[in-house]
């Protein structure tokens, strides 16, 4: 070594060792670099860093670009995609009372809930738009990837509202909704929203060699029974998704999931590039810097097939908030998705179809704890110190006569689910302390399909019969008529609309609980071969006592929406 040195110097040394160690680097990030030494035949280096041996060698992880195109093959790709534009109108929206504020048509002070927000103009006119893009390529048999992403759009929405000169619309395509200085200048980037992805999830079938299960890992769509409890939501502009990971164990007499839920991380932003560089990022700091500050969801769903004409469905779900109490309870122990809880909930579904007849029951029974330290007497910290017994039915019995030309179909249906008549205990002045927590939790559902078309009501402290008609005049045209009689389970707890949010508080001294009556008319018309679809709704609510008693003013609602859909 010594004569080496003296014939090429240390700076020599240097730049040789640098050389040795460059090519020890493209050894551990690149396989065809390891050619270069001399191994044992058969053999490659194993002692390769922890980032370059985690990614499957398919395709060699190269230190700069990757040879694209290497491992594709265009019969193993494929897409989904689908258009849609929507318009929609709604007149008194608060029933002759001012504008929503937080959704609600009224609020909660002094122990017990005000009338109608001033004014008396709030009516909605707006275009929604949205495309979804999803890719998907099929790495084998039993391997799928998949991604999709979605452009969430209002008509109008890009740039500054006012629209002064180019800040606008127009001029605006990046979802940019611009918040303005004082000198009137648009200083917000991004896409405000607009553009996400709604999925992105890799798929694997026959998981370690275990014939009928799979692993669903990544941003996936959550959906069970008639979506009663967890949907796609696809009526909104964005719709439900779900960090996580999903098993799937599936013969042919029965299935099982078992899913794992991330519902809020409070230790790390979104696109943070590492962890443990400060403390939570959500809650309030009085809660202490922890990292257990999440909310998990845990389900646990079973489908048995095995008898004939019947699909039963018996499920638990595990939802666990850790946020302290007072971190999301604005609209009382109803508030959806309330913090610092541990709720459990165990149910089942039964789907009947024989014949001309269908039967639906759901059933479902919750409990657990809430903290209540909202509060002004609650004093006990971040417990939870309110017992959650809470239950709801869904049930739908139908006869369609196939044998007739239009295949009409006529359906009766009831609904219930529990309400709590101290759920505004925690309020700002209750009058009343906190005892249980009794409000049915929605969970995720597509409220949309049930309890009317106008949306004003959640599975959450309702009470409500329905009748339905369906028809197809031809096999590109359905019609429907829906009727649905509205009211509170409980009359003390509040009005709870399809978003799941209050929508109307009730007084303390209330004891009305019939909302109203909701009639919906629908046609729907398929052309294109089924790839287009046209469809017209009109809503009209007519308002019941309930309305008078708790805001002072009871002018009926409509509600009406067109919409054009297209996919392929």
């Amino acid at each position: 070594m010594k004569r080496i040195q003296g014939r090429i110097g240390w700076a020599s040394l240097a730049t040789f060792f640098t050389a040795a160690v460059m090519a020890a680097g493209l050894s551990f990030n690149s396989a065809p670099a390891q050619a270069a030494f001399e191994l044992p035949e058969g053999e490659k280096i194993t002692n390769l860093p922890a980032i370059p041996r985690a990614i499957p060698q398919k395709e060699a992880y190269e230190l700069y670009d990757p040879k694209i195109g290497k491992n594709f093959d265009l019969k193993n790709f494929w897409m989904r995609a689908d258009l849609r534009v929507r318009p929609e109108w709604r007149n008194n929206v608060c029933f002759g009372g001012g504008v929503p504020i937080g959704g609600a048509c009224n609020s909660f002070a002094a122990g017990t809930a005000t009338n109608r927000n001033p004014g008396n103009k709030a009516n909605d006119a707006y275009v929604q738009q949205w495309v979804r893009l999803g890719l998907g390529y099929d790495i084998s048999p039993d391997v799928n990837f998949y991604m999709e992403i979605i452009d969430a759009a209002v008509w109008g929405a890009n740039g500054l509202a006012t629209n002064a000169g180019n800040g606008g619309d127009p001029l605006l395509h990046n979802g940019q909704t611009c918040v303005t200085n004082a000198a009137g200048v648009c200083n917000t980037a991004g896409n405000g929203g607009r553009l996400g992805v709604r999925a992105a999830y890799m798929l694997i079938r026959n998981f370690a060699g275990v014939q009928g299960l799979s692993v669903k890992a990544g941003r996936q769509y959550v959906i069970f029974g008639n979506h009663s409890l967890f949907g796609h939501f696809d009526w909104a502009n964005t719709g439900y998704s779900h960090d996580g990971v999903m098993l799937q164990y599936s013969t042919k007499a029965w299935d099982s999931y078992l899913g794992w839920f991330r519902n809020s991380e409070g230790d790390l932003a979104q696109h943070s590039p590492v962890g443990s560089l400060g403390g939570p990022i959500a809650g309030a700091a009085t809660n202490g810097q922890d990292g257990s500050r999440d909310a998990d969801m845990v389900i646990f769903y079973n489908q048995i097939k095995s008898v004939p004409g019947f699909l039963i469905e018996p499920y638990y779900v595990y939802y666990s908030n850790r946020y302290g109490s007072n971190d999301n309870a604005g609209q009382g122990l109803g508030t959806a998705k309330h913090s610092n809880q541990v709720r459990h909930m165990v149910g089942n579904r039964i789907e009947m179809r024989k014949g001309n007849f269908d039967f639906i029951n759901e059933t479902a029974y919750q409990f657990g704890s809430m903290g209540d330290n909202a509060g002004a007497n609650a004093g006990f910290g971040q417990q939870r110190n309110l017992h959650i017994n809470a239950w709801a039915t869904r049930n739908w019995i139908g006869y369609t006569a196939y044998q007739m030309a239009w295949k009409p179909r006529l359906a009766f249906n009831f609904d219930y689910a529990s309400g709590d008549g101290r759920a505004n205990c925690t309020l700002p002045g209750a009058a009343t302390g906190c005892s249980t927590a009794n409000t049915f939790e929605n969970f995720f559902p597509t409220n949309h399909i049930h309890m009317g078309y106008m949306d004003v009501q959640a599975w959450k402290n309702m009470l409500s019969p329905a009748a339905n008609f369906q028809a197809r005049p031809t096999k590109n045209d359905h019609i429907e008529v829906w009727y649905t009689h509205l009211n509170l389970a409980s009359s003390k707890d509040n009005w709870y609309r399809g978003a799941q949010g209050v929508y109307v508080f009730s007084k303390a001294s209330n004891t009305k609980t019939h909302i109203g009556q909701e009639v919906d008319f629908t046609w729907t018309h398929m052309f294109m071969d089924g790839k287009v679809a046209f469809q017209a709704t009109y809503g009209h609510l007519f308002a019941g006592g309930y309305l008078a008693e708790n805001l002072g003013t009871s002018n009926d609602q409509q509600w009406a929406y067109v919409q054009l859909w297209t996919n392929f």
